[in-house]
């Protein structure tokens, strides 16, 4: 049986919830973000738009460079000096993030939303105490006396299952998953709405991957959080989220509830994707592999960025973008295989050959 999950003393709201009923916590819409590279401009993420409902898990998937983190980043203002938003809106409880100055958007950054990153060790600063790390936010965004701030950091600690005697460890004094939990209760500190998993669980060994994904889940369910989770690991997405937003080339495949999208996949991207990944209750078979590599986002081809790669593309798949289609089970696909007003039945890539049984 799983232990209950202590809950501190939670600090007062640091801002106000603005929420309207039948309004997302979070709303992106047309999200554009360039780097600009010798000279050039790199079209990182290019139009992406989702929203994220209160208390709600959106796992975000996709290949290696197809924008997933230039996305989180973006929604927490945390890019390199070389990149910048230059279209589009995040609005949070109805407020425009993309507008605000550096300054403003500090009021913002842990109270209202928090980002959990892939390596702990270097996120983490290596000469502080871990109770001091933890402690830091919550004396600089809350305004709380330093003692206070170190007594809830105890309180973080215990929250993600590190005895509280362990804050005052050094990071390298840890082990990996004590680490990434002390990561989750830095992002906890000041009682967000909102938590930004970048690929938290990948450099883990898997039992120790299972047990933060188990830690996340139920922070989520007892604090009402909600969880925006990056990363290549379908079976994650699947164990953990509401729904999936499929990234292909700085753009939006498709996105819709995990259990559509996962079982009836419309986009020849996605159904690449979990045809490349292992399933063990399926049939042996031989793995797909999406033949060629992403584009170049500082010159991205015309029309569909995946139309050189798909085996399903048509001459208009090269030249026109194509438009989002919404169908009744809520899953929205970006392909010309598809129209309004369809049946909306997924038209299926062959699949790879299956493996004979010895």
């Amino acid at each position: 049986m799983t232990a209950a999950v202590p809950r501190p003393d939670r600090p007062p709201r640091a801002l106000p919830r603005l929420a309207v009923a039948g309004a997302p916590l979070l709303e992106v819409d047309d999200l554009k973000t360039h780097f600009r590279l010798a000279g050039e401009v790199v079209r990182a993420v290019d139009g992406v738009s989702f929203r994220l409902d209160a208390g709600e898990a959106l796992g975000i998937a996709g290949e290696s460079g197809c924008g997933k983190t230039t996305t989180a980043l973006s929604l927490v203002r945390l890019l390199p000096a070389n990149a910048s938003i230059v279209g589009g809106s995040i609005r949070l409880h109805g407020i425009d993030l993309a507008t605000k100055s550096d300054t403003a958007i500090r009021r913002y950054r842990w109270r209202e939303i928090s980002i959990v990153f892939q390596g702990a060790m270097n996120a983490l600063n290596p000469v502080a105490r871990v109770r001091d790390q933890i402690a830091e936010p919550i004396v600089e965004r809350l305004g709380v006396d330093a003692r206070t701030a170190r007594r809830r950091a105890g309180e973080l600690l215990e929250l993600v299952g590190i005895p509280r005697a362990r804050g005052s460890a050094y990071p390298h004094e840890l082990s990996g998953g004590m680490r990434q939990r002390a990561m989750i209760a830095m992002a906890l500190a000041c009682d967000p709405a909102i938590v930004i998993g970048d690929e938290p669980t990948t450099a883990l060994d898997v039992m120790v991957q299972a047990q933060i994904l188990d830690l996340l889940e139920r922070l989520r369910e007892r604090l009402g959080l909600s969880l925006i989770l990056i990363t290549h690991d379908l079976s994650v997405i699947a164990e953990t989220c509401d729904r999936v937003l499929i990234m292909y080339a700085g753009r939006v495949a498709e996105e819709g509830p995990v259990a559509q999208v996962f079982t009836r996949p419309r986009h020849p991207y996605t159904q690449k994707l979990l045809a490349a990944f292992p399933n063990i209750q399926a049939d042996r078979r031989t793995l797909d592999v999406i033949p060629g590599t992403p584009p170049d986002l500082r010159t991205p081809p015309p029309g569909c960025r995946f139309a050189p790669r798909c085996p399903l593309a048509m001459a208009v798949c090269s030249e026109v973008v194509p438009p989002e289609v919404t169908f009744a089970d809520r899953v929205r696909v970006a392909c010309h295989l598809y129209s309004e007003g369809s049946s909306g039945e997924p038209v299926l890539v062959p699949a790879a050959a299956t493996v004979g049984r010895a």
